[in-house]
């Protein structure tokens, strides 16, 4: 007899995801054709103040970058946007013009209450850093892209791929939901001077609590269908899973993450290191300080209002639509209570031993 195992991926997503993977070359040709045909139309867009929600996973992000989009200023990926993210105008052309039917929201893959549509704002750019980038997820690699690097061809292609989404989704100005952007911030704050970033912060043991409860979950849905794995790494995802990668942004940290580490000590130091690089480049550089808010996650459930006040007036969005938003939102976020995180004394205090100090450091910035 038999036993089908649990599908989590789909098919057809599955299916497509990997041809435009293996010819991305092709879809690169596509996108610049995409460009050109727009021609004077296309240049004569701006690109203002740019906003990059970025952080560690687990940290707030998807929830963020939710409020944000609803300011109709806003202009963001949508998870239908993939796998066609080489050409976000001529795949959005084709959408509004087929019959689509009315899908209901659904909880996303990750089981936290976040309920999605294909509208749903996504992190969908990844998938042109890879192309351009390719070791930016290799262990061996160093992740860091900052202000001292120079990408020609990504660069043109990059601001041509915003200015496309801009015209497709009628807004202002762009906004990208991707937390490897977190070891880019100078990177991209030097092609884009006026952007501005937000970068959540979660209390480490329930942050770490969380990463691994994501881990577990993709790990187990991936023995159910291999095909999850696969589609993580296909999206851009190294987060969780079999296939997980650490951020590297300091090269003395690879043997680290080459150890034979527990899932607590591996997320536990991904937390450090993540949050350490933005505290130490934040203190060294003031223009990146100015354009940065760091929002801690605890703060932005139970002081709602205030938060998300501070946060749209940080993005120069403090206008009527921008509080009728916050209002929206005031008593509908909470922190998670679905999960415990069942760590042992032991494991809680390994935790604080590897995260203390970054921690007492992202405080004084506070």
């Amino acid at each position: 007899m038999t036993v089908n195992k649990a599908s989590h991926v789909p098919g057809g997503l599955h299916l497509v995801s990997k041809l435009v993977a293996g010819s991305t070359g092709l879809w690169k040709t596509l996108g610049n054709m995409e460009t050109s045909l727009l021609g004077k139309t296309l240049q004569q867009q701006e690109i203002e103040k740019p906003v990059f929600v970025t952080s560690v996973a687990r940290s707030g992000t998807t929830i963020l970058t939710e409020i944000i989009s609803q300011h109709p200023s806003m202009a963001s990926h949508h998870y239908s946007d993939f796998p066609m993210t080489w050409i976000p105008y001529w795949w959005n052309s084709l959408r509004r013009n087929l019959p689509l039917p009315e899908v209901e929201p659904q909880e996303r893959a990750h089981k936290d209450r976040l309920m999605i549509t294909s509208n749903s704002p996504e992190a969908v750019e990844e998938v042109l850093w890879m192309h351009f980038f390719p070791a930016a997820h290799e262990l061996s690699g160093h992740h860091l892209i900052d202000a001292t690097q120079s990408h020609a061809r990504f660069e043109a292609f990059y601001q041509d791929h915003i200015r496309k989404l801009l015209m497709v989704r009628a807004g202002k100005r762009y906004l990208a939901k991707g937390n490897y952007n977190v070891t880019r911030l100078e990177y991209l704050l030097k092609l884009f001077p006026d952007a501005r970033f937000v970068i959540p912060i979660r209390e480490p043991v329930q942050h770490v609590a969380s990463l691994i409860k994501q881990h577990r979950l993709f790990t187990s849905q991936s023995a159910e269908d291999a095909r999850v794995s696969k589609q993580l790494k296909l999206s851009g995802h190294f987060e969780f899973g079999p296939g997980r990668c650490p951020v590297i942004v300091d090269r003395n940290r690879v043997e680290h993450y080459q150890q034979s580490l527990d899932d607590v000590a591996w997320y536990a130091s991904q937390w450090a290191d993540i949050y350490g690089f933005v505290q130490r480049r934040i203190n060294q550089n003031p223009a990146l300080s100015e354009a940065c808010y760091l929002l801690p996650y605890e703060v932005l459930c139970t002081d709602t209002k205030a938060s998300l006040s501070k946060l749209f007036s940080h993005l120069d969005l403090d206008d009527d639509v921008a509080m009728d938003i916050v209002r929206s939102y005031e008593t509908r976020l909470t922190q998670p209570s679905y999960y415990q995180s069942g760590f042992s004394a032991a494991e809680e205090a390994l935790i604080h031993q590897i995260t203390d100090d970054v921690s007492k450091a992202l405080g004084r910035l506070g």
